[in-house]
């Protein structure tokens, strides 16, 4: 059976160029002095991904002592069925905790974008908020 070691080495992510280096010349012997056995022959390899930077963390926002009186924002990203979701947690502060106002919101674009004129007024306006997006 013959071995493409070309192959071989692409497989395992070298450069066929190795080759060039490692294949003995005509008449040698194949374990010589020059040429090495497989045993013999130790590689350097370096991670292509490199090193990932350092996370950096952002504490979560204190908690309120009692959400009395308070101003909840519900906020949607318009994902199907997050505004129902949302009315259902607003009549549910309107029956147990009717001193707490909810304020309904559609955030401009998917989850990922940014809002700023929506986060300007609920950091004007609100006390917490709660945000229904989806999977």
């Amino acid at each position: 059976m013959k071995i493409n070691r070309r192959k071989i080495l692409s497989l395992l992510g070298i450069s066929p160029a190795v080759l060039a280096a490692s294949s003995p010349a005509i008449g040698e012997p194949k374990h010589s002095p020059k040429n090495p056995s497989i045993k013999d022959i130790k590689l350097e390899v370096v991670n292509p991904k490199g090193l990932p930077p350092p996370i950096q963390l952002i504490p979560m926002a204190p908690r309120l002592p009692s959400l009395d009186g308070k101003t909840i924002y519900l906020v949607s990203d318009g994902f199907a069925g997050a505004d129902r979701f949302l009315n259902q947690i607003a009549i549910w502060f309107q029956k147990n905790m009717p001193s707490v106002k909810t304020v309904y919101r559609l955030k401009a674009g998917s989850y990922f974008d940014d809002d700023p004129k929506l986060m300007a007024e609920m950091k004007a306006n609100g006390n917490a908020m709660i945000m229904a997006y989806g999977h």
